[in-house]
């Protein structure tokens, strides 16, 4: 799950008499590797999400977060020229260390375009002048961002096969049929690699989550925002629950799903599983209130979410339009120290809106 709110001006800017059709996803496409890691231009919106925690030299935690977003516009896809706006890309980047007490971000945004933009089909290649992310030939992804004040040149390297989310692959999230994406999941990455500040590179290790989902029709008309977590379980496992809200709070969708050690994975439906807020906290910048800490129940197990720092809001208002949480999060499972992930909240500053 990740963020699709594109500025509703690029819609206006790059609109045309005769829109492009874009593609639908529907549940009789099965997702293959390693064409289905590259991009896939025909459809609206896409995007390589990957989150992890990684650790100093001197055992000090940090989270990083680093985003790629594909936006296919309306202008004609057929026209020739390079110019033409028919595809954007939009990049964030965030380091989140307790040391500061606040996160660290970045944001980025450009028609694809000259060899210098782009999201390739084929295998995972996105870029976005200096910063990029890239599945070489031994399927591991190298990550290089210069963001303003920080640089990110990170290794993550598979240990399991994807996880593909929902039924195969085709995620629902909303009530209609069309409310839904093509989404897999990479747990258990293994990082390693530098994060540099203030000129002074800084030797990392860690592990990391990647995710890559595309759609063209997602949220209901009555969704306001979601909840979302991706963890990395010290048992090997991994965990993705969400839950899209309405401006009640009440759920409009919600799905979770625990894949263990081997690889068995067990689904849960929205009467399964709630989200649960425990603490809650106020933005200083927004006024965005924001339950920071969190309890998700999957069917009998409780799973305890608790913030690496409370203040991780990202705004990007310069780049998607939205302010959304964006944090690390350490989980405990029935009371006991269960692993690690992010969670994200969006619709907490205002409705999502596409």
């Amino acid at each position: 799950m990740r963020l699709l709110c594109f500025l509703s001006l690029l819609l206006v800017q790059f609109s045309v008499a005769a829109p492009p059709q874009f593609s639908r996803v529907t549940p009789d496409q099965t997702l293959s590797f390693p064409a289905d890691f590259g991009a896939h231009p025909n459809f609206r919106t896409e995007w390589w999400y990957a989150t992890g925690w990684l650790e100093t030299a001197d055992k000090k935690p940090l989270g990083f977060q680093i985003t790629f977003f594909r936006f296919a516009t309306e202008f004609d896809a057929a026209n020739p020229s390079q110019f033409a706006p028919k595809q954007v890309i939009i990049a964030h980047a965030a380091l989140s260390d307790p040391a500061l007490g606040k996160l660290l971000h970045d944001q980025k945004s450009a028609r694809q375009g000259f060899g210098l933009v782009y999201a390739k089909p084929g295998n995972t290649d996105v870029k976005l002048d200096g910063w990029r992310i890239f599945r070489d030939e031994n399927g591991q992804y190298q990550v290089s961002v210069k963001a303003r004040d920080f640089t990110q040149n990170l290794l993550l390297i598979p240990s399991q096969a994807p996880m593909l989310q929902g039924d195969h692959g085709f995620s629902r999230k909303g009530p209609k049929p069309e409310q839904a994406s093509h989404y897999y999941s990479e747990p258990q990455l293994r990082v390693a690699g530098s994060i540099t500040r203030n000129g002074k590179p800084t030797a990392v290790t860690g592990s990391a989550w990647l995710d890559h989902e595309w759609s063209t029709s997602v949220l209901d008309a009555n969704a306001v925002g979601w909840d979302w977590v991706g963890a990395n379980l010290d048992d090997g496992g991994a965990l993705m629950a969400f839950q899209i809200r309405d401006k009640t709070g009440a759920q409009v969708w919600a799905h979770a799903a625990l894949r263990d050690a081997t690889g068995k994975i067990t689904q849960f439906k929205a009467e399964a599983m709630h989200f649960m807020p425990q603490r809650r906290w106020r933005s200083p910048r927004t006024g965005a209130t924001y339950p920071v800490a969190m309890q998700i129940h999957t069917g009998s197990t409780v799973w305890q979410l608790t913030p690496l720092q409370d203040d991780q809001e990202l705004d990007s208002r310069r780049s998607t339009g939205a302010v959304y949480w964006e944090g690390a999060v350490s989980l405990s499972r029935d009371g006991k120290p269960a692993g690690r992930g992010y969670l994200e909240m969006t619709g907490y500053v205002k409705p999502l809106r596409f």
